[in-house]
């Protein structure tokens, strides 16, 4: 008969994650599990995935040195997360069913504008959630029992303390006193969506996130050589140090605009390690310019398309999300 130590830590690993259940089973060493759904970018040559597929990472993987996994993963000394895997850019790609359904919406050219739209809100729902996970949430999610991992418990308990500032006590539910944690709304996020096509992606932030403050910046880019020029710019003079900042740009194809965007930020205060990208498509040349420039960036997108063509349009991406979103 199993003892009572033995069954707690069995219940404790079958609550836990899937990913953490297989690092248990392989006697990993705390710190060094590694979530399937993020890796680093290679410094390297940026290539798409074949048509049709549709990965969970959005480029060649690296092999793992436990070094690298744990510069992505919680730092039990500190209860942070490296953002910066290693100073490398992270690309997620959500592999949910319901983010591959609202792309292919996109896709359609069949797809009238109020769907369209709407659609585009959906996805940014989705991606926005993802993509907050780790601001808003515990790191490795809640276990009610400690998870040993080759002993070392603590470690792996630090694993679970908030990053977000978060507010505790207790409320009376219809049946009796339970504690609780909301999350902090004096620290809220900056959502930035760059105009036009940024309203819709970013229509559904302020429902996801508990607090957020919104600025809007109008970039447009020159039809003939591809650079953009501001038009809008109603970010505050000084960004707080530690904000946290999503910026929402539908198309990342040649990467000039959300450079842009996120230098003005960086002028104004804001750190790249606090920046995440939210985007409907992405295409390798704004990736590794975004790689390039700067390191230890969080991009989040529903889908990575293979190419750009000569009018700086991705391919086969879902045309101009401006134009469809407001039918012009």
């Amino acid at each position: 008969m199993p003892s009572p130590a033995t069954t707690t830590a069995a219940a404790a690993a079958a609550s836990a994650p899937l990913h953490l259940r297989a690092c248990a089973r392989r006697r990993v060493a705390p710190g060094s599990c590694f979530h399937p759904s993020r890796a680093p970018l290679n410094s390297g040559r940026l290539t798409a995935p074949a048509p049709g597929q549709a990965p969970l990472l959005a480029s060649p993987l690296p092999r793992l040195s436990p070094t690298a996994a744990r510069a992505a993963s919680p730092d039990a000394a500190t209860s942070t997360r490296s953002p910066t895997s290693g100073g490398q850019m992270l690309v997620f790609v959500p592999p949910h069913p319901l983010i591959k359904h609202w792309v292919s919406v996109l896709r359609n050219e069949q797809t009238p504008c109020a769907i369209f739209k709407s659609a585009m809100a959906e996805l940014g729902r989705l991606l926005i959630y993802e993509a907050s996970r780790d601001w808003l949430a515990n790191i490795l999610g809640h276990i009610s029992e400690p998870f040993i991992v080759d002993g070392a418990s603590d470690a792996m308990i630090n694993c679970f303390k908030p990053l977000q500032p978060t507010i505790t006590g207790e409320i009376e539910t219809p049946v009796a006193v339970s504690s609780v944690e909301f999350i902090d709304p004096r620290e809220p996020v900056l959502v930035v969506p760059i105009l036009r096509a940024g309203l819709a992606l970013a229509e559904n932030a302020s429902s996801v996130l508990p607090a957020t403050k919104t600025y809007h910046l109008g970039l447009r880019r020159d039809e003939e050589t591809l650079q953009p020029s501001i038009y809008l710019n109603n970010l505050p003079d000084k960004i707080p140090e530690g904000t946290r900042v999503l910026v929402v740009d539908p198309m990342l194809a040649t990467g000039g605009t959300i450079v842009a965007a996120i230098d003005l930020l960086i002028e104004r205060g804001a750190n790249s390690k606090n920046i995440k990208v939210v985007s409907a498509v992405a295409a390798p040349p704004a990736l590794q310019k975004l790689s390039n420039k700067f390191p230890g960036l969080h991009v989040y997108t529903g889908i990575i398309d293979p190419e750009v063509n000569e009018k700086g349009f991705i391919v086969p991406g879902l045309g101009d999300a401006g134009d469809r979103s407001f039918a012009t």
